[in-house]
């Protein structure tokens, strides 16, 4: 089986893919990811105990933010225009820990599975950097994409 991997050229290097001749087309992606820890540290979470203040509403904000600048920490990824990112922050006390979920969309060319991976990997950070303070042994884990809609090659859901 030969694999044809569409960020390099014939001579195998490294570039951006040329999606001009592609149609425009709503795209959407769905990412998930977890941050574990301590019951202890989720529950001072979830009472806003925290020194640093709110953590899920901050994280939130970080993700969307994140969303937005994927382009800017990607090297070949595109820049787009996003009509909505959605970034969910939620307690999950049987992991225990908090359950991240980025939910964007766009009409575009090309796809939004790297906004979406983006938004909850710093959504994720941002937990751990506003609770480190009272734990620094979270993990974050489990960083991945859920569910994609559009483009040449379809719908895929993967959860």
């Amino acid at each position: 089986m030969t694999i044809n991997l569409s960020h390099l050229d014939d001579s195998g290097r490294a570039r951006m893919v040329d999606v001009g001749g592609k149609p425009v087309t709503g795209r959407m992606a769905v990412a998930k990811g977890e941050v574990l820890m301590q019951p202890e540290t989720l529950a001072l979470i979830q009472q806003g105990a925290l020194k640093k203040g709110d953590v899920l509403g901050v994280a939130r904000i970080a993700g969307v933010m994140a969303a937005k600048r994927a382009a800017e920490l990607i090297p070949l990824c595109h820049p787009l225009a996003l009509e909505q990112v959605l970034v969910d922050v939620e307690p999950k006390p049987e992991l225990p820990g908090v359950e991240i979920t980025a939910t964007v969309r766009t009409s575009s060319k090309t796809g939004v599975e790297m906004e979406a991976l983006t938004a909850v990997s710093v959504a994720a950070l941002t937990v751990y950097d506003m609770a480190k303070a009272v734990e620094m042994t979270m993990r974050i884990t489990d960083i991945r994409l859920v569910e994609k809609r559009g483009g040449q090659s379809g719908d895929v859901v993967m959860e």
